[in-house]
């Protein structure tokens, strides 16, 4: 019978009952929880003086817990969100063991009052029409590599990709067709499926790029052909910015990476005139609050809202100043 005082048996019931069978949250969501403990629970022995298999539930308290994000912070040099994110999975702990063992209520209430905390979020980069096009211009087409790093390069603009979900795309995803609508389907974060349109264009070199070959191969491919990693799409997006900025040094002053690209098709998708619940759609977002920060970062959509804005104020103006009007006056003093 498992002793549910030691903290190690509550660490694995949530790892495996919560994580893995209740929520079945992805693979790199259950790494990153996995993370979290492997990292603290030496950090409380080393307090304590106990063995990690002898650390019981009220060895760690709410003043460890502190003490183990300052850590974070201070030498192992995390920022402010992977700090965030490690408590999240502390707090998600907590609530499981109260829920299940109710002598234990108090001890959670205190893990959970230690608080996130606040940060300053950066502006998001995108790249102007002109930088994306120098980008996308790059790759030399004429050799197999650059031809592929150029149809991924206009997948990642047209999908609005995340460089894992390019990077596990399968050609069985892929729905070509030459004369009719061509969509993909992305497997995201959360084990979530979206659809998303494709351009002719994309459909055309995604075509070229994957014909004769198995649906169960992935779509982009290394030299040695085995799936590219995330990192090498990292890699090779920093190769061809450093190419393009010859031709387009604004390019210079952004760092530029796979979710910059995404960035952009949001931006230029809503200056487009796609509503913002489509471009939620598009992007796989859950909350729609995460889409509407592309709405706030658009300058030229601004600015072009300013202008539409003054021009109403100047239609609507009244002869009369508005105190002289008795039905309004009226109306509020009814109320």
């Amino acid at each position: 019978m498992p002793d549910d005082r030691l903290l190690g048996v509550w660490v694995r019931r949530f790892l495996l009952e919560h994580i893995v069978a209740e929520r079945n949250l992805s693979r790199n969501t259950q790494r990153s929880y996995r993370d979290t403990f492997a990292l603290l629970l030496p950090f409380i022995s080393a307090r304590k003086r106990k063995f990690i298999d002898r650390l019981c539930v009220v060895d760690f308290s709410s003043d460890i817990l502190k003490h183990f994000l300052d850590h974070l912070e201070r030498e192992r040099k995390c920022t402010i969100r992977s700090r965030n994110q490690r408590l999240a999975a502390i707090h998600a702990m907590a609530r499981f063991v109260a829920e299940r063992s109710p002598e234990h209520v108090a001890w959670c209430a205190a893990i959970r009052a230690v608080p996130f905390k606040r940060f300053h979020r950066n502006e998001l980069t995108y790249l102007e029409k002109s930088e994306i096009d120098a980008l996308l211009a790059a790759p030399d087409r004429k050799t197999a590599i650059g031809y592929r790093d150029y149809a991924l390069l206009q997948f990642l603009y047209n999908s609005g990709a995340r460089a894992s979900e390019a990077a596990s795309l399968q050609l069985e995803s892929l729905h070509l067709h030459p004369r009719a609508m061509s969509h993909v389907e992305i497997h995201g974060k959360g084990r979530k499926t979206r659809c998303c349109p494709l351009w002719p264009a994309t459909a055309t070199e995604l075509l070229a790029l994957t014909r004769n070959r198995s649906p169960a191969e992935p779509v982009f491919l290394n030299h040695r052909g085995q799936a590219i990693t995330r990192h090498g799409i990292h890699r090779l997006i920093r190769k061809y910015v450093g190419k393009a900025t010859a031709h387009c040094p604004s390019l210079a002053r952004k760092r530029i990476s796979p979710h910059v690209i995404r960035h952009t098709t949001a931006t230029h998708l809503l200056r487009a005139g796609v509503d913002i619940n489509t471009i939620r759609a598009w992007l796989g977002h859950v909350s729609i609050d995460t889409t509407n920060i592309y709405a706030e970062v658009d300058l030229e959509r601004k600015a072009q809202m300013l202008t539409h804005t003054n021009a109403l104020s100047t239609a609507a103006v009244s002869k009369r100043p508005w105190k002289d009007n008795p039905s309004l006056m009226a109306f509020l003093r009814s109320l």
